[in-house]
């Protein structure tokens, strides 16, 4: 059983993660030519590679906190018709916090690299 719950995890993950990554690929395809433009100011590509990591990370945030708080929600309400006491682990909050950060900063970090590797020529040029 609990090895069914590992995959599962590991699956919605994974799942996850590529969805963080494509809204990050569009967030750069939408956003080239304002990378172009900081781009031909004098913004460096750890500055940029860093703000689209920051943007990834903070969707994650996001996207935990609100899994946190219908997960605890879920739990007391069930606990609550079922007659049963509800206990919450705060280890699991961090463990589920850490995963989401790191889900962002490792699917994160493809779309960031892309960003800043925009030569600024072609990027001011795109439509």
């Amino acid at each position: 059983m609990a090895l069914l719950l590992v995959a599962i995890a590991s699956v919605s993950l994974l799942v996850g993660g590529i969805s963080i990554m494509n809204v990050m690929i569009v967030s750069v395809t939408e956003r080239t030519r304002e990378i172009g433009i900081r781009r031909a100011l004098g913004g460096r590509m750890w500055d940029i590679r860093l703000q689209f990591l920051c943007e990834a990370l903070v969707l994650c945030l996001v996207g935990g906190a609100i899994g946190i708080v219908c997960g605890i929600t879920l739990s007391m309400t069930v606990a609550r018709m079922a007659g049963w006491i509800t206990a919450i682990d705060m280890g699991a909050i961090g463990l589920a916090v850490a995963f989401s950060v790191a889900t962002g900063l490792v699917f994160g970090f493809y779309p960031a690299h892309k960003a800043s590797k925009l030569s600024p020529i072609e990027a001011l040029k795109t439509e």
